[in-house]
């Protein structure tokens, strides 16, 4: 089966992206219109879950948003003036329709409704905890380990349940909760993972990136701060931090790729630190070229900022299709590699004979690279040399990204003079991590207290990693028992 964009098959995927509205007639259609601005961030399933005031009502299907909620008898099933809704790019759990959220349940206080955007590093092992003392799970979703402490918790109010919940956790979060009580959202005490507050005429709006609330007409209030608990109940709205404050390392990759050019994030244009990537790029990186072409689309503002540095010409050298369809054919490795150039094309009137600069974001399997440089050679390149908009992916994310496994990232076998044989390009460069830092407006990457999670780039993880070190473990165990046997 086709993708429904090739060339990103092969880039880092964020989880998903959550919205959820308080107080307003028509929840569920103002969710729905969130999500769509939010459809970048997970493309296999979406759901949306509304509260009448007696009443929850959930409606979950794989696939994107568009096709789903776009009927009137889905949102007409959707009652209620609170509703919070999920895309989904699924990093933990299969895909598989009990995986998809808003997950739900009832507990003893009535329905409780969660939706997640990050990944628990220590899932796996509350997971056997919870099981072993007689919790039943329904999905094989890292969330559904949330509802499982809240539901066993000593605690008396479900406020405090649910912070009792969050302290036994690992990992990055942003969470918004619904009950009868009202709704919370949430983020983690590192503030790993994106979410912002918004409001519309009384109506309180959580988002994961500012440009939902844009789509939908909402003023943005702020970002949920790292630690912080939002509760809203009714017309009141208050705020709880009950985890010790500790120095915010969010997802340094937002800026990179994930979040959409025209959001706003921690009070940085992503577009303006894209740009500024790209010429710190060209600063560090130069080349004797006569173009500079972006990776559709992910590169464009990267090889903006590239070509306004380097004085080179910025062209679109690849052009794109809007108009294939995800399931266009079923096809067999030729009839796919001919599906590839329908979807992208080079421009080869415009490349015949030119030494050209290719801007990506990133280079994480290699294999997109490749397809690109072959794809400029065949449309007659003199000369092609690669630019990446972020230093080289050496490490796997356990924070909600669906990174392969580390022997998998080219980076992590390869030195750079093999990453440029692998791609077959003339020239190979990425921009240094300092010289990320810079594009973000600091001098250069603190070697104590980074001021942002770059663990894919440098390795160095800001929360304890317990499933990972269990599993490794118990790998080391079993392979040093099959040396001894």
């Amino acid at each position: 089966m086709l993708t429904t964009h090739p060339f990103d098959d092969d880039h880092l995927h964020e989880e998903c992206g959550i919205f959820g509205v308080s107080q307003t007639e028509g929840a569920a259609a103002l969710v729905a219109l969130g999500l769509h601005a939010l459809q970048h961030r997970g493309q296999e399933a979406a759901g949306i879950t509304t509260f009448d005031g007696a009443m929850f009502h959930t409606h979950r299907a794989m696939g994107h948003v568009a096709g789903n909620f776009d009927r009137d008898d889905v949102i007409r099933s959707l009652p209620g003036q609170v509703a919070c809704g999920h895309v989904r790019y699924s990093t933990t759990g299969e895909t598989a329709l009990r995986n998809v959220q808003p997950l739900y349940a009832e507990l003893s206080s009535g329905g409780f409704a969660i939706a997640h955007n990050g990944n628990l590093s220590n899932a796996m092992k509350l997971r056997r905890e919870l099981v072993r003392r007689g919790s039943i799970f329904q999905s094989t979703s890292d969330t559904e380990t949330i509802i499982h402490l809240v539901a066993t918790s000593s605690y008396r109010t479900l406020l405090d349940r649910f912070i009792d919940a969050l302290k036994q956790i690992e990992g990055a979060y942003a969470l918004i909760v619904m009950t009868p009580e009202g709704m919370i959202a949430c983020r983690d005490p590192l503030g790993i993972r994106p979410l912002v507050m918004g409001k519309l005429d009384d109506a309180v709006i959580f988002a994961s990136e500012s440009v939902a609330l844009d789509v939908v007409g909402a003023e943005f209030v702020r970002e949920v701060e790292p630690g912080e608990l939002v509760i809203v109940q009714g017309s009141e709205t208050r705020s709880v931090h009950p985890f010790a404050p500790l120095s915010p390392r969010p997802c340094i990759f937002e800026w990179v790729y994930f979040s959409r050019p025209d959001s706003i994030v921690d009070d940085q244009s992503i577009y303006s630190v894209r740009k500024n990537i790209g010429a710190q790029l060209a600063i560090e990186a130069p080349v004797e070229a006569d173009l500079v072409i972006p990776v559709p689309d992910s590169g464009v503002p990267a090889a903006i900022g590239y070509a306004q540095e380097s004085g080179l010409p910025f062209e679109l050298g690849i052009i794109r299709s809007h108009y294939v369809g995800r399931t266009f054919i079923q096809p067999g490795d030729k009839v796919r590699h001919l599906g590839v150039k329908l979807k992208h094309n080079a421009n080869r009137a415009l490349i015949k004979g030119k030494r050209v600069v290719l801007i990506d974001d990133s280079i994480v399997r290699g294999t997109t690279s490749l397809k690109i440089v072959q794809m400029m050679r065949e449309a007659g390149a003199a000369e092609v040399h690669m630019r990446i908009a972020s230093p080289p992916t050496r490490h796997s994310c356990f924070y909600g990204v669906d990174t392969p496994e580390r022997a998998k990232l080219l980076a992590a076998k390869h030195d750079l003079g093999g990453m440029t044989d692998f791609i077959h390009a003339d020239s190979l460069a990425f921009v240094s991590i300092d010289g990320l830092y810079k594009a973000l407006g600091e001098t250069h990457r603190a070697d104590i207290r980074p001021k942002y999670c770059d663990a894919c780039f440098t390795g160095d993880y800001p929360t304890s990693l317990t499933d990972h070190d269990d599993t490794t473990a118990v790998d080391q165990f079993a392979l040093l028992a099959e040396r001894v046997n």
